[in-house]
């Protein structure tokens, strides 16, 4: 998986590979056979949601330039991969997961892995997690129609926000937005393709 769908794309990050190399992928596919876990594509795991491609996963946190030390908020826990991946390379995850159920396996799975380093909450990650903000890194892991304004505001001064953008039914593109005072430089990355950034009703 590494080698053929990460490292052959241009991820060179070598702290990143090993973290992907070691990262049990099928422990948070439930349902799905060894090479199913491992393929180049998502996975369903339930409730409309899905756990991202592995390089998908790869090129988001790349994008992060991840050095040990950062406070990181994901949106968007879903089974865990993406949040294991990050407590890994960060120090301190702060993820927010609008499902309960989802959740709920997700924190289990990871306290079984090992993981005392990640903070749980159920709730509309579009409004960030304020009280643990600002955050040097944020990681929308769902598609946002526009990027909310919450999760700008909690970014900090030189923190970068990685995030789908565009409409679920077609087209989203990767945007990054890194911080640089009270400005923020917004660059385009390739297209993608995930759910919808759901939000209560």
């Amino acid at each position: 998986m590494v080698k053929n769908q990460i490292q052959s794309r241009g991820i060179r990050d070598s702290k990143l590979l090993e973290v992907m190399d070691s990262i049990p992928r099928h422990r948070f596919a439930a349902g799905a056979g060894s090479d199913e876990a491992y393929g180049d594509y998502p996975l369903s795991i339930g409730h409309g949601q899905t756990i991202s491609q592995p390089y998908m996963v790869a090129l988001m946190t790349d994008e992060l330039r991840l050095h040990g030390t950062e406070r990181i908020l994901e949106v968007g826990t879903g089974s865990g991969y993406q949040t294991a991946v990050l407590a890994e390379l960060g120090a301190e995850v702060y993820t927010v997961e609008l499902i309960p159920e989802l959740a709920r396996h997700a924190q289990k799975l990871l306290a079984e892995l090992g993981y005392t380093n990640i903070r749980y909450r159920v709730g509309d990650g579009s409004r960030g997690w304020i009280e643990f903000a600002p955050y040097d890194c944020i990681l929308v892991a769902a598609a946002a129609a526009e990027i909310p304004n919450a999760l700008t505001h909690q970014l900090a001064d030189n923190g970068t926000l990685v995030i789908p953008v565009g409409d679920a039914r077609s087209y989203q593109i990767l945007v990054i937005v890194r911080r640089e005072g009270k400005q923020l430089d917004t660059r385009e990355s390739i297209g993608c393709r995930f759910v919808p950034l759901v939000r209560p009703a």
